[in-house]
């Protein structure tokens, strides 16, 4: 059984629900695939803005139950509740608006393309941070029933209620409820990602979570693609010219957002060596507070982070807050030769409310070092002069999927043109995004139709454009 656990007491509560077998899990994936046919025919926008609309009918229940589980307020919750429904229908406008089928037509010779859903089961691992917005509910579940998939979804056993809830809710707007399987426990998630009807896997966690799974794929008799969204250290460089006024408690809010439970939390920024700058980043730490994190485990990882970082110097403590599972925020500081001369060890993530501030003195060895650290999923710079930034903007754009001026990482927004991705270790496939209206394009593949008849065309793909779609034809 998987035991429900509350955050504030380290209690369990509730019956616990079953751990997947083999059998149920088979079952699950089965019932998915037999689903898909009609899915993939239906029309689907529809679909997708009932369950967003079951989802905002249901956020009493629904934040009510994740906030015992995760302890994250209501506040959040409910925000996050209308950040999955917020998501669905984007993908409902998405597929009204026909562009992510990319539908090109070349007369000479009469070849016509198109990009077509998955054939089969899309498979997706929800995340411990985000109970709804990367979870059951979450953009891969939506971005993947979007595109004509149906989804099996291996639950997170830090809210098994949550999910749970998430899925009956979800199911009561699907045309067929086997549309949207859910599993529980880690022999159930193995058994998801090597089913012969499972065609790809979404993953949003660790970087050892990530290569289990990549591990578990290889040995496939078939390869299928994994889009798994992994470690990010998220790397903020603070130049002379940066306005300071804010800045400090920029900082303190961004690295304590949700206890630093975020993949976007800030955990390397580069400032100048200026005694007040570095000073005032750690009175704003200092101030802050610390709050239980989502699991016993979470909170062992990031303790055993911050035991690795204590070889540092100790800029600022925050104060460690109520709960059986809260922590302290953490912020250390190393000057930038030292930083480089531990590389690639002392940049390595530590999920959690922690951070690395790295002092330098002259702008023009920043672009060396920054050119040495991992791929993360954004990168931010502070500054007024751009000529100043050009170098190290130059640096950063080759290490991040998302770059951000002048403000912080966290908060991702769900709109066409965000990518939620970047090089390796960030995620498995810097090409595509698990935000926005292009995640769809995870679980689509291209095809060609040369010298077809028009009758068994697409209707996406025929002359006229029946379907309304974006067409491009003849270049």
């Amino acid at each position: 059984m998987i035991h429900a656990y509350d955050p504030r007491t380290g209690e369990t509560f509730g019956e616990g629900v079953p751990e997947a077998t083999d059998a149920v899990v088979d079952a699950a994936v089965e019932a998915a695939h037999a689903a898909g046919p009609a899915w993939r025919a239906a029309s689907r926008a529809e679909v997708l803005e009932a369950v967003a609309a079951a989802l905002e009918a249901n956020v009493e229940e629904l934040w009510q139950v994740a906030d015992r589980e995760t302890a994250l307020g209501e506040t959040r919750l409910r925000g996050e509740v209308a950040r999955a429904a917020g998501q669905f229908r984007l993908f409902a406008d998405v597929l009204r608006d026909g562009g992510h089928l990319e539908a090109v037509i070349s007369t000479q010779p009469d070849v016509r393309r198109m990009n077509q859903p998955l054939p089969g089961v899309v498979g997706v691992f929800s995340a411990s941070n985000f109970p709804f917005a990367f979870s059951v509910a979450g953009g891969d579940t939506a971005s993947a029933l979007a595109a004509g998939c149906p989804v099996v979804v291996k639950a997170h056993p830090a809210h098994p209620l949550t999910s749970e809830l998430s899925a009956k809710v979800i199911r009561s707007a699907l045309p067929d409820p086997a549309l949207l399987g859910l599993v529980h426990g880690l022999s159930a998630g193995k058994r998801l990602v090597q089913h012969p009807h499972v065609v790809a896997v979404g993953f949003t966690g660790s970087i050892p979570g990530g290569k289990a799974i990549q591990a578990l794929i290889d040995e496939r008799p078939d390869p299928i693609p994994f889009y798994g969204e992994l470690g990010s250290v998220n790397p903020v460089v603070v130049l002379p010219s940066a306005a300071r006024e804010g800045l400090a408690d920029g900082f303190a809010a961004s690295l304590t957002l949700g206890t630093g439970q975020f993949c976007t939390n800030p955990g390397l920024v580069f400032a100048p060596d200026d005694a007040d700058l570095i000073a005032s980043l750690g009175t704003a730490v200092a101030g802050s507070n610390g709050s239980a994190m989502l699991s016993s485990r979470i909170r062992e990882g990031y303790l055993q982070g911050v035991e690795r970082l204590s070889k540092l110097t100790l800029l600022a403590e925050g104060t460690q807050g109520e709960g059986e599972w809260a922590v302290a925020p953490k912020v250390f500081t190393i000057d930038l030769a030292a930083f480089a001369a531990q590389l690639p060890s002392v940049a390595e993530e530590c999920f959690g409310p922690s951070s690395i501030v790295v002092t330098y003195r002259d702008v023009a060895e920043l672009a060396e070092v920054l050119g040495r650290l991992d791929g993360s999923l954004t990168a931010t710079v502070h500054a007024t002069d751009t000529d100043e930034a050009r170098p190290v903007a130059e640096a950063l754009a080759r290490k991040a999927g998302r770059l951000i001026w002048n403000g912080w990482p966290t908060g991702v927004a769900v709109c066409w043109a965000m990518h939620h991705g970047g090089p390796w270790p960030s995620s498995t496939a810097p090409a595509h995004t698990s935000v926005g209206a292009m995640a769809i394009r995870r679980w689509l593949r291209p095809t060609a139709y040369q010298g077809w008849p028009q009758d068994l065309l697409p209707v996406e793909l025929r002359d006229g454009n029946p379907a309304g779609i974006p067409q491009r034809v003849d270049s």
